[in-house]
């Protein structure tokens, strides 16, 4: 069992940076490939970013378009914790931001294929 647990959201203005956090739990948190998702009032959950555990071929990182070159995913296993840097922040980056494990997977960008999940945290943008 993983539990998850986001800080670092708040209300920014339009430009600024916000780094999130998800500090996990258990000794297995390096096998794991962390995700992280967003949801916007109204909308369904989204894919933002993950990383992978280290690999032969070494640390993978993905990005959804929409924050490709903005946001930032990196991982540090002796802390079991992942962070987002988000930077140059737009208003329609306000959403719940969800950190997600998965222990395997063959789709990265699929929420379904993460086994836990996060409480989320508020980020809000405004303009």
């Amino acid at each position: 069992q993983v539990q998850l647990v986001e800080s670092g959201g708040g209300l920014v203005q339009a430009g600024d940076s916000l780094r999130l956090s998800c500090a996990a739990s258990g000794r297995t948190f390096g096998t794991y490939i962390m995700g992280w998702f967003r949801q916007a009032p109204g909308k369904e959950r989204e894919f933002v970013a993950a990383i992978t555990a280290i690999t032969r071929i070494g640390q993978l990182t993905y990005y959804a378009d929409s924050v490709k070159g903005r946001f930032s995913i990196s991982r540090d296993n002796a802390k079991s914790t992942v962070y987002l840097q988000m930077n140059s922040l737009k208003p329609e980056d306000t959403a719940v931001y969800y950190c997600a494990a998965a222990r395997t997977y063959s789709d990265y960008a699929r929420a379904d294929e993460y086994d836990y999940w996060g409480q989320g945290t508020q980020v809000n943008v405004s303009s």
